[in-house]
């Protein structure tokens, strides 16, 4: 005898996909590694408020890369300039 089917719908999963928790899992180590939060801390946050926290945790370290470009360069110029305008002996 043949089993009937309740359902004629396919079977579908509403479960989260592999790609969806390896991004959250990314991003509780960028959390961890760069912000210095603890796994369950970053694992109690709400959805939101997590994916904000390392969106700004990423614009602070592209900010602050950047400062530290500017000022790589602009302290190389003026070293430059300081040696060549020193006064002949």
């Amino acid at each position: 005898m043949k089993p009937k089917w309740r359902f004629r719908l396919l079977r579908i999963s509403f479960g989260l996909n592999d790609e969806y928790m390896e991004n959250v899992y990314e991003q509780f180590f960028f959390l961890q590694y760069s912000g210095g939060w603890s796994f369950t801390e970053a694992y109690n946050l709400p959805i939101g408020l997590r994916r904000w926290f390392a969106k700004r945790l990423v614009k602070q370290i592209n900010d602050e890369n950047e400062a530290m470009k500017n000022a790589s360069n602009n302290s190389g110029k003026s070293q430059t300039l300081t040696r060549y305008n020193q006064p002949k002996r």
